[in-house]
């Protein structure tokens, strides 16, 4: 008896949870993507206003006085946005990834 009780007072509960205000399942509304010999660019936009856009390129580095070979490296860039249902607000980053590192900026980030 006691387990009916509880089984009934957990589906109670779950019944009575508030709605998710926001669509959990966003559908993917663009893709693209094409990758060649010296790079790559991709984009991807969802219905509930997620998007992200890439690119990279083959970049040559010189070699160093150890190493006189040449070296390669794919330098990146791009952005990513949401939108945050619980302020409204659209957040977005841009980003590059190179020798440097990643490097992003956005209004809501804070850089020292």
């Amino acid at each position: 008896m006691k387990f009916l009780i509880v089984c009934v007072a957990l589906f109670a509960v779950a019944l009575a949870a508030p709605a998710p205000d926001h669509d959990e399942h966003a559908e993917i509304v663009k893709l693209d993507s094409t990758v060649d010999h010296d790079g790559y660019h991709f984009v991807a936009e969802t219905s509930d206003g997620t998007s992200f856009h890439e690119e990279g390129k083959l970049k040559e580095f010189p070699g160093d006085e150890h190493d006189h070979e040449s070296k390669h490296a794919i330098i990146v860039h791009g952005s990513y946005s949401w939108k945050d249902h619980h302020d409204g607000k659209t957040y977005t980053v841009e980003y590059v990834a190179d020798e440097k590192g990643f490097q992003p900026k956005g209004e809501h980030i804070k850089l020292n």
